[in-house]
């Protein structure tokens, strides 16, 4: 009798999104200009935990908090619009 290995990679999916057609339009003025946000797990500290990374004109910045599955987007979306309000003129 053979035994089989079992070994499987800690994984999650993420949140789904749910941006309005205004938040869309930011974001792709972001994106456009460079400025994107995005999300990853945080395998180290709990299992809903969600790191966003910034990433301004190739430079990568980790924000230092952690945010759960309902308020992780929320957060995206701020990041983009502060980003949006500080260069849009």
């Amino acid at each position: 009798m053979a035994f089989k290995r079992w070994s499987k990679a800690l994984s999650k999916s993420p949140p789904k999104p749910n941006f309005s057609e205004a938040e869309m339009k930011i974001i792709a003025w972001c994106l456009n200009k460079k400025i994107g946000v995005g999300i990853s797990p945080d395998f180290k500290h709990e299992l809903n935990g969600w790191k966003i990374d910034l990433n301004i004109n190739g430079k990568i910045h980790t924000d230092p908090s952690r945010y759960t599955n309902d308020e992780v987007y929320n957060k995206v979306n701020e990041y983009y619009k502060y980003y949006y309000d500080k260069y849009n003129k």
